[in-house]
């Protein structure tokens, strides 16, 4: 059974959020899952000089969710392919339920 992925938010950059008191990713976000020093996409963390965002989910950066989108300028495509357009654990994914014989 393959375990379920969840992935948080690196970026190019930050902002403060005068609201909820924290800062939130702005720039180029990328998907990272905690316990890696990797994007989805394969960059390091360190030489791209990416700020980790773990209080983030993913699909909180996209932006038609509107949640902490609102200084994200791109979102990597080679993430959102690997992590989904929508965050991952949100609803179930395509399946055939009736095949044609």
């Amino acid at each position: 059974m393959a375990r379920t992925r969840r992935y948080q938010v690196a970026a190019s950059g930050r902002w403060w959020d005068e609201e909820d008191n924290r800062w939130l990713p702005a720039g180029e976000v990328h998907a990272w899952e905690q316990g890696l020093n990797q994007t989805a996409c394969g960059l390091s963390l360190h030489r791209s000089r990416l700020a980790r965002f773990a209080a983030v989910g993913w699909s909180d950066v996209l932006p038609e969710s509107g949640g902490a989108a609102d200084a994200v300028r791109r979102v990597c495509p080679r993430c959102a392919a690997a992590a989904g357009r929508r965050g991952a654990g949100d609803r179930p994914g395509w399946r055939r339920v009736n095949p044609r014989p």
